[in-house]
């Protein structure tokens, strides 16, 4: 992001192959704290005519410790409209509140979910019908069953097959055991990075399910694919999701 003509040259390169066919371009504020690229980068990126701006209010350096930043995708709105470039504004979605302020506050011309659709893939349904879902442990394991089925599918049912479909369940375990039920929150909405405390479910499925444990996301895996395999590793891709090391099952 800190080498405009490089970023220029990339993108006249895409749109000289792709035709006529969109070209979006998604991008975080800036590398540093304190030090926004995006507005510097906008003669290039018009240049490059592209389709659409996907802006992820946060820096490099920032990563997912602090709240995005979306007074500054707000000022980008304001600097693409000479350009009449498209704004699609991103990060901390994780209710129908959070989506419906930013539309409002920033005048993005839509909104990207990212993570709030791993912890709760139910949250364009609350945005539809602009509700909070207390969506069950059962309903929540009927998910996953679907989730499996799809992979197998997919996959194939033989042993490499299971073993892929588990890889990716897991991964995606470790940011469902994030969501914690409507009907246990002390205050609406939830916040993408609130850390709530350990805490019982209301049945010992939904406590199994907040569990930010690799040996509990195993289980669960047991529960829909079977045992895992002698020897059987798995570590996160974001290993922040998960508190605890990497467990070996044998």
């Amino acid at each position: 992001m800190d080498k405009t003509n490089r970023v220029k040259q990339i993108l006249m390169g895409m749109r000289t192959v792709l035709k006529d066919k969109p070209l979006t371009v998604k991008m975080r504020v800036g590398i540093d704290d304190g030090k926004p690229l995006v507005g510097r980068l906008l003669p290039a990126l018009t240049a490059a005519r592209i389709d659409a701006l996907a802006i992820h209010g946060r820096t490099r350096q920032q990563r997912y410790t602090k709240v995005a930043d979306w007074s500054y995708i707000s000022q980008v709105v304001e600097m693409a409209r000479p350009h009449n470039l498209p704004i699609i504004g991103n990060g901390d979605m994780l209710s129908f509140e959070d989506y419906e302020l930013r539309k409002t506050e920033t005048n993005v011309d839509s909104i990207m979910v990212a993570r709030g659709a791993l912890i709760k893939p139910w949250i364009f349904t609350e945005i539809k019908e602009r509700r909070h879902w207390d969506i069950s442990s059962s309903e929540r394991l009927e998910m996953l069953k679907s989730y499996v089925r799809y992979g197998l599918e997919h996959f194939g049912s033989d042993t490499a097959g299971v073993e892929r479909t588990r890889r990716f369940l897991l991964e995606w375990l470790s940011f469902l055991c994030r969501y914690v039920p409507v009907g246990i929150l002390e205050q609406l909405p939830p916040k993408l990075n609130d850390r709530p405390p350990a805490y019982f479910g209301r049945d010992d499925l939904e406590t199994l399910m907040a569990s930010p444990s690799v040996t509990d996301w195993i289980k669960l895996s047991e529960m829909l694919l079977g045992p895992v395999p002698e020897g059987f590793v798995f570590l996160p891709k974001h290993k922040s999701n998960s508190y605890e090391n990497p467990v070996s099952q044998g």
